[in-house]
């Protein structure tokens, strides 16, 4: 299982990482160049890729919204959280509930500095770093413990991150998915969604782009039936494990990519009662 290894706290402007990326294709702020070049470099070949993020942020906030209004649920941990952006987790949880507990989880230490920031007034609402591999790190990390009670439901997120980690025995995206279930109490929920295409070419192509651009912090784009085997177990939330943008859209008219050469897929699975 993928040990604490020490984590680095310098903030390298030169290397792109996952995080900055998505925050430049949300509009964010917190990104630098060497993360705009990668975007615009891969924009040549999946053209679709500002608008993938932007549907997976909007999935995101309605999952959050469906969970706490409907299910009840009033905490939440998110795996990989990437960097604060408009209506985060604890935001759409709390103003449905202002006790909603949150923590937060990332790797990037550029996560930690924004995020701690932007919590500082929050008592209910955490920032770690940790690797989301790291499960005994987060679920045993003082800050989770104050907040998180794993004896009750709850909301464990690995929103968009699956294909920011390769494939392993022990610390690949099944593995790890098998071994946080196992920690949760009934009635919790596991969110679960990464990129995939039935193209090879695509694949191949955006794996190894994001492998060299990421200096290997990339696992791969995968397939949807990889996605469907994290969810072995458990009881899949209508409607069930879709592109992204169609999981309970607030509108019929929803924001369609202009082009499907991958896709963000996944949904949300329900630890039996």
């Amino acid at each position: 299982m993928h040990a604490g290894k020490q984590l680095s706290t310098e903030i390298d402007a030169t290397v792109p990482t996952a995080a900055r990326m998505y925050d430049y294709y949300l509009g964010g702020k917190d990104n630098y160049a060497a993360d705009r070049a990668a975007t615009e470099e891969l924009d040549k070949v999946v053209p679709s890729t500002r608008r993938l993020a932007l549907n997976n942020r909007r999935f995101l906030q309605r999952v959050v919204r469906t969970l706490t209004q409907e299910y009840g649920i009033r905490q939440y941990v998110d795996h990989g959280s990437g960097l604060p952006t408009q209506d985060n987790i604890h935001q759409v949880a709390q103003r449905i509930d202002p006790t909603a507990h949150v923590v937060y989880a990332d790797n990037d230490p550029m996560v930690l500095v924004h995020g701690r920031a932007l919590l500082e007034q929050d008592g209910r609402t955490a920032v770690i770093q940790a690797d989301m591999r790291d499960t005994d790190g987060i679920f045993g990390h003082p800050e989770t413990r104050r907040l998180i009670d794993f004896s009750e439901p709850v909301c464990v997120l690995f929103n968009s991150v699956f294909h920011c980690i390769p494939d392993d025995d022990t610390d690949g995206p099944l593995a790890l998915a098998r071994r946080v279930r196992e920690r949760l109490a009934p009635g919790s929920f596991m969110v679960m969604c990464q990129l995939v295409s039935d193209d090879a070419e695509v694949r191949t192509f955006v794996t190894d782009f994001m492998d060299r651009t990421t200096h290997g912090n990339w696992g791969r784009v995968r397939e949807q039936k990889d996605v469907e085997s994290y969810f072995e177990g458990l009881e899949i939330l209508e409607p069930g494990l879709v592109e992204v943008s169609t999981w309970r859209p607030d509108t019929e008219v929803v924001p369609r990519q202009l082009t499907d050469e991958w896709i963000e897929f996944g949904g949300v699975g329900r630890i039996p009662l």
